[in-house]
């Protein structure tokens, strides 16, 4: 069977995480991206490394043209947040289970998922658009607000604004970063961040349990820590569900971002129509103890989910990314590692080799890399980050 798997630039989700699955399937892959050298030495220690294939993947008629003239297709996949609906097209263009484009659509654009939302039903944020070129003036938003890329990832150009100057200067920065793009100014949900971690077949869908994330002070929005819930109560979870459901989210894994406020209410921040990224999709397999990736695959292969997933129960996760506080080159750091002691297993991945340079972004983008720890003890698991981290340095130099 011919899984094609479309990818921008290569992620651990696919290297550690889908590309294994699909080998322990027996299924024949293809890489289809824009990006074929760094794929092809991303994939060059793995034991049977994909087909990898040059590709505008932005573009689904490229992606039609392209599978077309290559082998018939049994599956067409992405982990990508930026493919969802040219992988919907294509899969639905050749008969293959396939999400909604229309839903995949609403998550990715965030404008159009607080239209959605609002026009559904289930829920109604005061959000704002904001073309490229518009005056900031035209907009009267409420204060404080947060502005964000309307089709972006990561954090990236997203932050607090207090008033109508803090809001026209970082519009203006962020236009000079990319003018082409649309914004989207919105209302302040206040409240502890949470994630619903969900998987579907396209009749029934498994809560796999979520994550509370810690997050940087204002104005940005990085994540620090996030530490697995295996249960939200109940009437929080009904509540994303129901927005899940009026988005139309059902096949596949999707990463759901919601803040529950004072009153009860559980407000969705982001729908991620994807797994979690940042090693937290492999934490989840292995704290749960189930075959995550491939249960994923397996879906859009046409499998029904079984009764019951067969998860594991009692176990305790903690993921931490390792972030960056100034410019530079990233001079000494440890190197991947994963080690198991007194019944918790620690995992480490580097994000950014010995010798390269970044800016500082304030995002997700400024990761030099996570430790991740499960087991039975929620003191050892936290306490074995905490050596990690303590133990080993990371230096930047200007």
């Amino acid at each position: 069977m011919r899984l094609y798997l479309l990818a921008l630039n290569p992620t651990d989700s696919v290297t550690e995480g889908f590309l294994p699955a699909a080998e322990r399937l027996g299924l024949s892959v293809t890489v289809l991206t824009d990006q074929p050298d760094a794929h092809r030495e991303a994939y060059r220690g793995l034991a049977a490394p994909p087909e990898v294939l040059g590709c505008e993947v932005r573009d689904f008629r490229e992606v039609v043209g392209t599978v077309s003239r290559h082998h018939a297709p049994d599956a067409v996949f992405s982990n990508s947040d930026h493919l969802q609906t040219q992988t919907a097209l294509a899969a639905d263009y050749f008969g293959l289970p396939a999400k909604d484009w229309r839903a995949t659509l609403r998550a990715k654009n965030k404008a159009q998922l607080r239209r959605h939302l609002a026009a559904a039903g289930p829920d109604a944020v005061r959000a704002l658009e904001l073309a490229p070129g518009q005056p900031v003036s035209e907009l009267d938003p409420p204060y404080p607000c947060v502005v964000k890329p309307r089709e972006g990832v990561a954090s990236e150009d997203v932050a607090l604004v207090a008033d109508a100057a803090e809001l026209a200067a970082h519009c203006a920065a962020v236009r000079r970063r990319r003018p082409q793009d649309a914004l989207v100014v919105e209302e302040f949900l206040e409240g502890e961040l949470h994630t619903l971690e969900t998987l579907g077949d396209g009749t029934r869908r498994q809560v796999l349990g979520g994550f509370r994330t810690r997050l940087s002070p204002p104005p940005h929005f990085v994540e620090e820590a996030l530490e697995f819930v295996a249960e939200h109560p109940g009437p929080v979870v009904d509540q994303v569900l129901a927005q899940l459901d009026a988005l139309g989210v059902g096949l596949g894994a999707c990463h759901t971002e919601f803040v529950v406020q004072p009153d009860g209410r559980a407000r969705i921040i982001e729908v991620n129509y994807r797994a979690i990224g940042d090693q937290c999709d492999l934490m989840l397999a292995e704290l749960l103890d189930i075959p995550y990736f491939e249960l994923v695959l397996r879906v859009h292969l046409g499998e029904a989910l079984p009764d019951d997933l067969g998860a594991r129960t009692g176990t305790h996760g903690h993921n931490r990314p390792v972030l960056a506080d100034r410019a530079g080159t990233l001079t000494a750091a440890p190197p991947a590692q994963e080690h198991e002691e007194d019944g918790v297993r620690l995992v480490y991945r580097p994000f950014r080799p010995i010798g390269e340079h970044h800016e500082h972004h304030r995002t997700n983008r400024d990761y030099l890399g996570v430790v991740w720890a499960v087991g039975a003890d929620r003191t050892a698991v936290d306490a074995a980050v905490d050596r990690f981290l303590a133990a080993n340095r990371w230096e930047i130099t200007p």
